[in-house]
């Protein structure tokens, strides 16, 4: 073999065994799950926020100081999902009544979330922003805070996206270190959501890549969940 060719890959294929449909791929993602949920439900909410202290404090760290250094500027990037089979009025009814107080819903949408919640600040969020791991709260649409909503570059047409939901991203000190416009608009089976996230300017573009990969994830599963349980 010469110096510029390469092995081809490897490949393996269950042929036999296992009962039931599914790949490899599906197995281990359901072990993953099920070994994730485990270790969340044993150390709980002030056990994962305890074993992540120093990551909180490097990634809020990390999110004011592009905040700073941004003077008020951001970047935008949108995930568009559509969905068949759900209506975006039954999916916002279930994702009201999970922050209402499921939070075993909420985490087990995404790998890295650790917690997730309402109290008297606002929705608390725990989770990765890109490598980062952020401590930080959402606030709501309809305040005089969100007047950038109304002039967003990504604002859509009330008559197709009805419904609509918009936040500051905000550490406990009231820095702003990001935005969040979602938009949902019915379809003739279903929905579709128009997710918008904004951090600071000076963040790295994978940080917001990031993101878009992990609203896919969480909102599909979420999407998912809240199927099931009208099923």
């Amino acid at each position: 073999m010469t110096d510029n060719q390469t092995s081809p890959p490897v490949t393996v294929t269950l042929t036999s065994g296992p009962a039931g449909a599914g790949t490899i791929d599906d197995f281990e993602l359901f072990y993953a799950r099920r070994a994730l949920d485990r270790f969340r439900t044993r150390l709980g909410r002030q056990g994962l926020l305890d074993l992540l202290a120093e990551d909180i404090e490097e990634g809020n760290a990390f999110l004011r100081e592009s905040a700073l250094a941004s003077e008020g500027r951001f970047k935008a990037g949108t995930t568009v999902l559509t969905t068949q089979g759900l209506s975006s009025a039954a999916f916002l009814a279930w994702m009201d009544k999970a922050f209402a107080g499921d939070e075993k819903a909420l985490l087990a949408a995404h790998p890295e979330h650790y917690v997730m919640g309402t109290d008297d600040i606002g929705a608390r969020v725990v989770e990765n922003i890109g490598p980062h791991v952020a401590d930080f709260y959402m606030g709501g649409w309809g305040t005089d805070e969100m007047a950038w909503a109304e002039d967003a570059d990504e604002l859509l047409p009330e008559s197709e996206y009805p419904r609509k939901m918009s936040s500051n991203l905000f550490l406990t000190d009231g820095t702003i270190v990001g935005r969040a416009l979602i938009q949902f608009g019915d379809t003739t089976d279903g929905f579709i959501a128009n997710l918008t996230v904004y951090f600071p300017v000076t963040c790295p573009d994978d940080v917001l890549d990031h993101h878009l990969r992990h609203y896919a994830v969480e909102f599909r599963n979420w999407i998912v969940a809240a199927a099931a349980a009208q099923a």
